[in-house]
């Protein structure tokens, strides 16, 4: 987990760790029934936060959990407090030997992290996967509105599914999408991450279109990254491609240039316009 941390970190996100742990949520099923409920009790606690609580009880009673029990469930995910005050509210409410054991574990790490660290214990909390069998967890970006952008958890034999059995390890999944919108609702991507393209040649027609191919190459091979414009079509339509893709430079090669054997180079950003001849194209770019 400290290490899910750092990364964050190094990514300028900054991100809080909600953890808790399944033998918690096993012992609150042993409270409402039985162990064997788990599965079904953690997949109605994982939508708690798409669906509300009382959607959350309507699922319950679907699956023939009592009012009772019900209640018992609504009251867990309704503890509050610091990390020791929910471990301790989790212990009074479902004191069973499943809960004891998790509360160890948590317990275990809460003294192992500094307090630099956010890490909270969540009891609504749930992976609704069932081969998890230890402490689970959350990474959730601080200051925007996403859910987690990251999760996993322990489990004890998942290898034995697959013919390797008593291998213990810990797996964690991150949202590649949600991180993405993260770092862009923060502004944490530096302008020239968003600039795969150096140069765009304008397509001008089959001959120049073809010289422009072979320059392109050229350039290409100079570890110049660059692209030709799918169709012929207008200016406007072109030059709109390249500032969308924020691309810095185009090439301009239409008739009169290749009788002259002279490109035309307009930098977007300066609005500059420079004649270049074709065999100077790489050195004026990395210029």
């Amino acid at each position: 987990m400290n290490s899910i941390l750092t990364v964050f970190e190094k990514l300028g996100v900054a991100v809080e760790l909600r953890i808790n742990h399944r033998k918690i949520l096993e012992g609150l099923a042993e409270s409402c029934g039985g162990s064997a409920k788990t599965l079904l009790i953690t997949t109605a606690i994982d939508k708690l936060d798409k669906i509300g609580i009382e959607k959350v009880k309507e699922e319950l009673q679907k699956n023939d959990l009592h009012d009772k029990q019900i209640d018992l469930i609504e009251n867990y995910l309704q503890i509050e407090g610091n990390n020791s005050e929910k471990i301790s509210q989790v212990d009074t409410l479902i004191p069973n030997a499943f809960t004891k054991s998790g509360i160890a574990d948590l317990k275990f790490v809460f003294d192992f992290f500094s307090n630099s660290y956010s890490v909270f214990f969540d009891p609504s909390l749930a992976r609704g996967l069932n081969y998890y069998t230890g402490i689970i967890f959350e990474a959730r970006a601080k200051g925007v509105k996403i859910g987690s952008i990251g999760g996993g958890g322990r489990y004890d034999d998942l290898t034995g599914l697959f013919g390797v059995p008593n291998i213990p390890g810990v797996g964690i999944s991150f949202g590649v999408d949600r991180i993405y919108d993260v770092m862009e609702e923060l502004k944490l991507f530096p302008p020239a991450v968003q600039r795969s393209t150096q140069v765009l040649f304008f397509n001008l027609g089959e001959k120049a279109a073809l010289k422009s191919f072979e320059l392109m190459q050229g350039l290409r091979r100079g570890g110049i990254r660059c692209e030709l414009f799918h169709e012929q079509t207008k200016f406007d339509k072109q030059f709109k491609y390249a500032e969308k893709k924020n691309i810095p430079l185009v090439i301009i090669i239409g008739d009169d240039e290749l009788k002259s054997g002279m490109a035309k180079v307009k930098n977007l950003g300066s609005g500059v316009q420079v004649e270049v001849p074709f065999d100077e194209l790489i050195s004026m770019v990395n210029a």
